[in-house]
């Protein structure tokens, strides 16, 4: 900690309650007392009652936490085999092509991604590549709005790498091949690992651009979350959302073990 007197550690402890409960820990905290409950009475819910919770994990809730699930789990795979790529090409390249690189990756998360979702829903509504309509048009939205964070971990873990390790291979001999299977892979693994628990979350969390490009086939929570509280069912809504909590936290846990049993290989 920077603070190196018991006092300012106190105080900065301190500040750092003050600012946390309110602004993050409290919503949250409001949000679970509000799927317990049927409804709200003053500053507090009442009505105490697991009912909403029965339906949050059945029937159409259940089928949009699996839509949401497999579109994250894809979107991540491949935002992060693109991102990879581009920034181990970016890496070979001087400034001036990986600065290109750098601005058009990040071209999607630099406009409100309802502009990206009407950009994805103009281009793929017309042949030759038609996706209106399909699950796969939302995939690629979400793709293209994660894919900048998986590019730019990946190319700070590079520029942090040592390149005494493929120095190394090299000089023994190893192709290039090789030398980014055995060698450069396995030392960012930690990174890639970071880069996708950040995709999968993002792409869990996103409503804007799924908002315009979804068939009634393939609804994600978190849209089934927004149709429940504008309908006014505030509580029902609410168990859906910590549902949607809960599933994402649990494949970050995931997916952190799996980084800190990389970083220490």
């Amino acid at each position: 900690m920077l603070v190196h007197s018991r006092t300012g550690r106190w105080a900065a402890r301190g500040l750092f309650l003050v600012l946390f409960v309110p602004l993050f820990a409290l919503p949250l905290i409001v949000i679970v007392a509000a799927s317990f409950s049927t409804n709200w009475s003053g500053a507090f819910p009442s009505g105490p009652t697991a009912a909403h919770y029965t339906s949050a994990v059945r029937g159409e809730s259940l089928q949009a936490l699996t839509t949401s699930l497999v579109t994250a789990l894809t979107a991540s795979v491949l935002a992060l085999t693109v991102g990879t790529w581009a920034a181990l090409a970016a890496a070979a390249l001087g400034k001036g092509g990986k600065r290109l690189l750098d601005t058009l990756f990040m071209l999607p998360v630099a406009v409100p991604s309802v502009v990206v979702g009407l950009a994805v829903l103009v281009a793929f509504s017309q042949p030759p590549v038609l996706l209106n309509g399909t699950r796969w048009i939302v995939i690629l939205a979400h793709t293209l709005l994660v894919t900048a964070f998986a590019h730019q971990s990946v190319s700070a873990a590079i520029v942090r790498l040592d390149p005494m390790y493929e120095q190394a291979a090299a000089s023994l001999g190893a192709r290039p091949s090789y030398v980014l299977w055995k060698v450069k892979l396995p030392l960012l693994l930690p990174s890639l690992n970071a880069a996708a628990g950040l995709c999968f979350a993002l792409s869990m969390g996103e409503l804007s651009a799924t908002m315009m490009l979804y068939p009634p086939d393939w609804m994600p929570l978190p849209v089934r979350i927004f149709t429940a509280t504008d309908r006014g069912s505030l509580f029902a809504g609410s168990a859906i959302a910590v549902v949607l909590m809960g599933t994402t936290l649990l494949v970050l846990l995931a997916v952190s073990r799996v980084r800190t049993r990389a970083s220490f290989r």
